[in-house]
């Protein structure tokens, strides 16, 4: 970055000193980066996690000694628009906090109401549901309850029906793979594709070794794929 900025610079004519390489690491740790966003209305959201790996201090230590239980990479939560492929909200964790426990943060930094809501099986938790349930009442659900799942509350309860244990009887009496494609479940695959175009623009590793660094350039990297999003996404047809 150092080296970029020196040399736009230099191809600007521009006399102005450029920060070294410390300063710019400590700078941002307290860096605040808010995600450009266009949508302003109701939307849908599909949230999914994936796996950063990390470099830096450690690292010469795993290649040593093989992989370190205590600092191997980090979790980034993403919640993304499947229509535009927009992100939404973003946190960055350790690798120990899981999916549920990440709902709640992510919901605070979305304003819009929720109209649909697709994740995985590992956000099928009470906590999850409660947290959708008080940003947006009426919002649509759709999380596949594990195949050992229970209904929540009973029909024989005077109270309104859970929409998990909706779904849940939905997938006993036409199947799982019925429920998917009758829901439009398989929207939620449109957030793997946000991952994957972060990861192949970025790559897969993060190089600042401390978690405030870390998510101030996990943050960065969300906040300029949005503004490419925003450029124009390709249109696909599929070829007869």
């Amino acid at each position: 970055m150092e080296g970029f900025v020196r040399s736009l610079f230099r191809m600007m004519k521009i006399d102005l000193p450029v920060p070294d390489h410390s300063t710019l690491s400590k700078r941002s740790k307290d860096l605040k980066v808010n995600l450009p966003k266009k949508t302003n209305q109701s939307l849908n959201i599909v949230m999914d996690s994936t796996g950063l790996k990390i470099y830096g201090e450690g690292e010469w230590k795993v290649r040593m000694h093989g992989v370190s239980k205590r600092r191997t990479w980090r979790k980034l939560h993403l919640g993304a628009n499947p229509e535009d492929g927009e992100i939404q909200a973003v946190l960055l964790t350790e690798n120990n906090v899981s999916d549920d426990q990440a709902v709640k943060e992510l919901l605070g930094q979305i304003e819009q109401t929720i109209l649909d809501f697709a994740a995985d099986g590992a956000y099928d938790k009470r906590k999850v549901y409660d947290s959708l349930n008080a940003h947006s009442p009426q919002v649509n659900i759709l999380i596949p309850p594990r195949k050992n799942a229970h209904i929540w509350k009973h029909g024989n309860t005077k109270t309104e029906r859970l929409k998990r244990d909706e779904n849940l009887h939905a997938i006993r009496k036409d199947g799982r793979k019925e429920w998917k494609k009758n829901s439009g479940y398989h929207v939620r695959s449109l957030v793997e594709t946000t991952m994957f175009r972060l990861k192949t623009i970025f790559g897969d590793e993060l190089s600042a070794r401390l978690l405030e660094t870390q998510t101030t350039q996990a943050l960065v990297r969300c906040a300029a794929l949005n503004k490419m999003t925003h450029l124009g996404m390709p249109q696909s047809y599929k070829v007869a």
